[in-house]
């Protein structure tokens, strides 16, 4: 099949070379407070001249888009039609986005591009959104349940007479600021840039040889966030905010996998996040993809396997040690990035963190917000093949009301056999 010639040439620019640097790409100045000088971010690849960014748009999904236009359905000269897409909110601009520091991972001036960067828009600049905002109802069976227990009660505002819930909600795709993301996790840019390009298998050469290239849009799943109540309220401190950040979990979180607790810990923290909306506060679910501790779920199940068919049986003495046999590393997450997210709204406290993991913790107040009540999953929500799970983390330091269990009492905490 012979592509389209009113496509982009088939004559192939190597965007590495050093020397490809052109009037049209507008220099970044992150953490500037008035958008035109800080600069928006240019990945599209209508006017290679005109990128100021390494990678593209949609991170993973570009080679689905690739493959649309390899078999004629997409024309790359297509531009988005941005009218009507605007955010039904008007978030920011707050302190955080004009602190280069503050957020390292994201754009916050990738929402609604079309407006903060109107004139540069309006002269054909192909700047596209890298943020979201919608608003929609929710259906969930625990939700129900907790109505039908009286736990939740329809107020016709948060809750709708049918069990819905209204929220807002907000995609989020990831753009990284190489000196920042290098800055955050104490390492040498120079070095950060090699590593990324080696352990892509050499997929970004612009990572080595484009140094003026301050910004990346890596191949990753984006973030989505669900807001409960008034989203406005999420950067005033004395209005009650909780919160629970989730990785996903698709086992779980989907399908209702027993073998963790992610689907009734994200159950619980959506169902207070309503309940806190319905009292005058606000709450926020932030979900990350970062499926297996970001080590991936063919990992993951490789470790389910290992764990359940070990000498001695799936143990919680032994649950974290599987896990870094089979994936050199025992969490890959980096949750030094994880409160870029909440910066992004003007979060400055939140009142009931709906997490056990220490390292988000930790993230989280680092980054400056303060966490007033820390909340662990109730025991009764635990199902029984993740109780391994559970009390593993609990020795393990992972914040919880009740204490840990000994080591010896560890041993005796063990799941289900890989044939039952």
């Amino acid at each position: 099949m012979k592509l389209d010639p009113k496509n982009r040439s088939n004559h192939v620019i190597l965007a590495s070379h050093t020397n490809l640097k052109y009037k049209e790409s507008l220099p970044i100045n992150w953490g500037a407070k008035d958008p035109l000088e800080r600069g928006p971010i240019v990945a599209s690849l209508t006017n290679i001249k005109a990128r100021n960014a390494i990678g593209t748009h949609s991170g993973s999904y570009s080679v689905y888009r690739a493959l649309s236009v390899a078999n004629g359905k997409y024309s790359t000269a297509h531009k988005p039609d941005l009218q009507n897409t605007q955010s039904p909110v008007p978030f920011g601009p707050y302190p955080q986005w004009f602190d280069a520091t503050k957020m390292v991972s994201i754009d916050p001036w990738g929402l609604d591009p079309q407006i903060h960067f109107k004139s540069l828009y309006d002269q054909g600049l192909d700047i596209r959104p890298t943020i979201a905002v919608t608003q929609a109802h929710l259906q969930i069976p625990e939700l129900q349940q907790a109505i039908e227990k009286g736990r939740l009660k329809p107020d016709g505002k948060i809750i709708l007479e049918n069990g819905d819930v209204c929220v807002t909600k907000v995609a989020i795709d990831p753009v990284w600021y190489l000196p920042g993301i290098a800055q955050r996790l104490n390492v040498d840019e120079g070095d950060l840039r090699r590593i990324l390009f080696q352990e892509t298998g050499g997929m970004y050469a612009e990572l080595i040889t484009r140094r003026d290239l301050k910004t990346w849009l890596p191949p990753i799943g984006s973030t989505t966030v669900y807001i409960f109540g008034d989203a406005l309220n999420l950067s005033k401190p004395e209005i009650e905010l909780t919160c629970r950040v989730h990785d996903e979990c698709n086992g779980s979180d989907v399908f209702g996998s027993d073998i963790c607790t992610c689907r009734p810990y994200l159950m619980y923290g959506i169902e207070d996040a309503a309940r806190t909306a319905q009292r005058g506060g606000v709450g926020l679910i932030a979900y990350y993809r970062k499926e297996g501790r970001a080590l991936g779920e063919v990992t993951k199940f490789l470790v389910y396997n290992a764990r359940k068919r070990q000498e001695g049986g799936d143990t919680a003495a032994n649950y974290f040690r599987r896990t870094e046999c089979v994936a050199g590393v025992e969490d890959a997450r980096f949750q030094e990035f994880m409160p870029d997210i909440l910066q992004f709204f003007g979060i400055t406290k939140i009142h009931n963190l709906h997490s056990m993991s220490n390292m988000k913790y930790e993230a989280i107040v680092k980054g400056g917000i303060e966490v007033v009540n820390r909340i662990s999953i109730p025991d009764g929500l635990i199902p029984g093949d993740a109780s391994v799970e559970m009390e593993a983390k609990k020795a393990a330091g992972y914040f919880h009301q009740d204490g840990a269990l000994t080591k010896e009492e560890l041993k005796s905490i063990k799941g289900r056999k890989i044939e039952e």
